[in-house]
């Protein structure tokens, strides 16, 4: 069993019957969605979940995991999902997978938000990894624009030659930030730009950081959270 999928699995101990769970995205969260759908069939685990993404959605219907809509739910009581960063203090850089904006409109929806990752993704400071930050096609180069004034190299995500589209429909620009001192003052200067519809730095919205090493020790790190 590889690290990611011993985190994901750790994590999936902690939903219990009856509980609304939010469903991640990405390779991490892939091993935690196949452990809950292991769950609903051998241990009949009553859940009722949403998804971070299309292909969460349709991964978790495959193994017959219960799926609900925004219409029915408006709290989720935890969220399994990966971080492409997360420094000490639990803050973290995510989107690598393109469904950023999805996967905060879910964070913001959960009582206890947990992240699980291999150690490759645990850092001293946040922006190694490029910042994906989620504009309108409308006008992206002048969005564009606006975030290399911020101190970054923005690339155009592509996908086989053309713009990368995400599931709602925008581009990505990934940030070359370097280094990432105050993810909350950066996260507030993003949101201020026009055009920008969300940027991948989640600021103070862990509670718990599973992380997984190759020889299979497991480090947990809890953060205290008011949302």
């Amino acid at each position: 069993m590889n690290a990611k999928q011993l985190a994901a699995e750790a994590a999936v101990t902690l939903i219990k019957d009856g509980m609304k769970v939010g469903l991640g995205t990405g390779s991490t969260a892939y091993f935690a969605i196949q452990k809950i759908g292991r769950r609903v069939k051998d241990e009949g685990l009553k859940v009722t979940c949403i998804a971070t993404s299309v292909q969460s959605e349709e991964l978790a219907t495959s193994l017959n995991i219960p799926m609900a809509g925004f219409e029915e739910l408006s709290y989720l009581d935890i969220t399994i999902d990966g971080a492409d960063e997360a420094d000490h203090s639990l803050q973290l850089i995510k989107g690598g997978g393109g469904a950023l904006l999805r996967e905060k409109i879910i964070a913001y929806m959960t009582g206890h938000y947990v992240i699980i990752a291999d150690d490759s993704k645990y850092v001293e400071t946040l922006g190694k990894f490029f910042l994906p930050v989620e504009v309108i096609p409308f006008g992206w180069q002048r969005t564009f624009d606006h975030l290399s004034r911020l101190g970054c190299t923005p690339h155009l995500r592509e996908k086989q030659g053309a713009a990368y589209i995400t599931d709602n429909g925008n581009y990505i620009l990934d940030c070359d930030f370097k280094k990432i001192t105050d993810p909350g003052q950066l996260q507030t200067e993003l949101n201020l730009i026009p055009g920008v519809v969300e940027c991948g730095l989640f600021v103070d919205r862990a509670q718990t950081l599973i992380i997984a090493a190759a020889d299979g020790q497991l480090t947990t790190y809890h953060k205290e959270v008011k949302h």
